[in-house]
C-alpha cells in the first residue's frame, strides 16, 4: 500500500513529466522535456524514498518543489498570472512545498 505522505508527489511526478512531454510535443521546446522530465523524476524518486520509509524522502519531496516554484513562480509573475500552466504550477508547487516543509517539521 502506497503511504499517505507520498500521494502529492506521485501526482506532481506525472503532472510535471506529462506536462514535459506535452511541451515538448507542441513547440518541440527541448527544455520544457528536460526540465518536465526532471522535476517528476525528483519527485518520483522523493514518491519512493517516502512510500519505503527511506531517509530524506520528504527532504527530497520539498527539493522537487522549490526548483518547480524557482521556475514557474517568476514566470507567473512575469505573464501576470494570466498563462495557466505557469500559474496552475507555481500554486502546485507551493502546496506540495508547503506540504513536505510540514512533514519534515512534524517529524523533527
Amino acid at each position: 500500500m502506497v503511504g499517505g505522505s507520498s500521494h502529492p508527489s506521485i501526482t506532481m511526478g506525472l503532472i510535471c513529466t506529462a506536462g514535459g512531454i506535452a511541451g515538448y510535443r507542441r513547440t518541440a521546446s527541448v527544455p520544457s522535456l528536460v526540465g518536465g522530465v526532471g522535476i517528476g523524476a525528483v519527485y518520483g524518486t522523493a514518491a519512493y524514498l517516502v512510500w519505503h520509509n527511506k531517509d530524506y524522502g520528504h527532504e527530497t519531496a520539498l527539493a522537487a518543489s522549490l526548483l518547480l516554484a524557482g521556475g514557474m513562480v517568476p514566470r507567473a509573475v512575469k505573464s501576470e498570472f494570466k498563462k495557466p500552466v505557469p500559474a496552475v504550477l507555481s500554486v502546485l508547487s507551493i502546496a506540495a512545498g508547503s506540504y513536505y516543509a510540514y512533514k519534515i517539521y512534524q517529524y523533527r
